[in-house]
């Protein structure tokens, strides 16, 4: 089977697609792929680390006030779709798939155009302005939360597939886990993670909690800062506590999240969907701080879902303060029985089998062709 892979921007629309592929790969090993990012997106350095053939056109996407540079992102726009078309016919798919971002408007548009099979899948509770745009041209629309079927009315066929990231990290290790962090085995480990690219108010509010967190007994707080924000947070840190204490440990990214998330009790994290996919398969409880600067509030809209099933605390951005974290976090690390009702939650909103029924949506697609 030949498939086209589009995502890009985040970590979250990319880390699907690649799960995606796995799976093809997995069940037909015979596959190939070509994966069309954005010239800019954090695809054009994730990808080719998964030995993922790897083309890009230019796209940015739509402001929403009226303004000169969304003529310049039509034109961008109608240029990809003319690029795209001309990759397609290279390298002849069985099936395109995107996963959201802008660089899938123009490459699903452009498939669909070309009357290839396509797929979007939507990660999120409220769908983006790519998906819903593409929604009328695609043979399958598929989504990541039970009962957000409705929100595609117009489109062709709609199915509940969950998010395929959570097949990924379903499987991964738990020992390889505590291996990469340097930590005792079966050790509790309170993972905090801005999103794939850091956030400033997480980071602060971890700069300002470091000082309480040596009050948790036998914990590890693992902080992932984001590339951009490591220095300063680091240093921001060792000025306020002296030192770097055993039980606290910052890192700038983690390659290797699917381990790291098998040895983990406690997540505090943003509320993207693909990172909600990989903790509810594993029975993660969790305390979600969605991002405040996200088209239409969706991450509130994912991280209640998670809190209407018993499976987080939702803390909104305007509350957050290192004080505050810490007492959620204590409450629930202090709490044996109350952590562990969270995770049999969690665990209950996971689909591990996710990327197996997306695939067999893609096979049925491309076997009709």
């Amino acid at each position: 089977m030949r498939v086209v892979l589009s995502g890009g921007g985040t970590g979250g629309h990319i880390y699907p697609a690649v799960a995606i592929a796995r799976q093809c790969e997995a069940e037909n090993p015979d596959s190939t792929f070509l994966y069309i990012g954005g010239t800019r997106g954090l695809e054009s350095k994730l990808v080719p680390q998964e030995n993922i053939p790897f083309q890009s056109i230019d796209i940015t996407g739509f402001r929403r006030k009226l303004s000169l540079d969304n003529v310049k992102t039509v034109m961008r726009f109608l240029k990809g779709v003319r690029t795209a078309k001309k990759m397609l016919k290279e390298f002849k798919p069985d099936v395109v798939i995107g996963t959201g971002g802008y660089v899938c408007g123009p490459v699903v548009y452009a498939a669909a155009k070309l009357g290839i099979p396509s797929v979007i899948h939507e990660q999120n509770a409220i769908p983006g302005l790519t998906n819903k745009f593409l929604t009328r041209y695609v043979d399958t629309v598929a989504v990541s939360f039970e009962g957000s079927e409705k929100a595609f009315s117009g489109a062709k066929r709609v199915v509940y597939t969950g998010n395929p990231r959570a097949t990924t990290v379903a499987q991964a290790s738990r020992d390889r886990g505590f291996a990469t962090l340097g930590v005792p085995m079966d050790s509790r480990v309170v993972l905090v993670v801005g999103g794939s690219r850091g956030a400033k108010a997480i980071n602060k509010a971890m700069v300002d909690m470091a000082p309480m967190l040596a009050k948790l007994e036998d914990v590890h707080v693992v902080y992932v800062t984001g590339d951009s924000y490591f220095d300063e947070t680091r240093e921001a840190i060792r000025s306020s506590l002296g030192t770097m204490p055993n039980h606290l440990h910052v890192l700038p990214y983690v390659y290797n999240m699917p381990e790291v998330l098998a040895c983990t009790s406690l997540i505090v994290n943003r509320a993207g969907a693909s990172f909600l996919a990989e903790i509810t398969s594993l029975g993660i409880p969790s305390i979600l701080i969605p991002s405040p600067n996200v088209t239409n509030n969706h991450q509130e809209a994912n991280a209640r879902t998670l809190e209407g099933g018993g499976a987080s605390l939702t803390m909104l951005e305007k509350d957050l303060t290192g004080q505050a974290l810490y007492k959620a976090i204590a409450g629930i690390m202090n709490d044996e029985a109350a952590r562990k009702r969270m995770a049999e939650a969690s665990r209950k909103l996971g689909k591990p089998d996710a990327a197996e029924v997306l695939v067999s949506e893609i096979r049925r697609l491309a076997a009709g062709r």
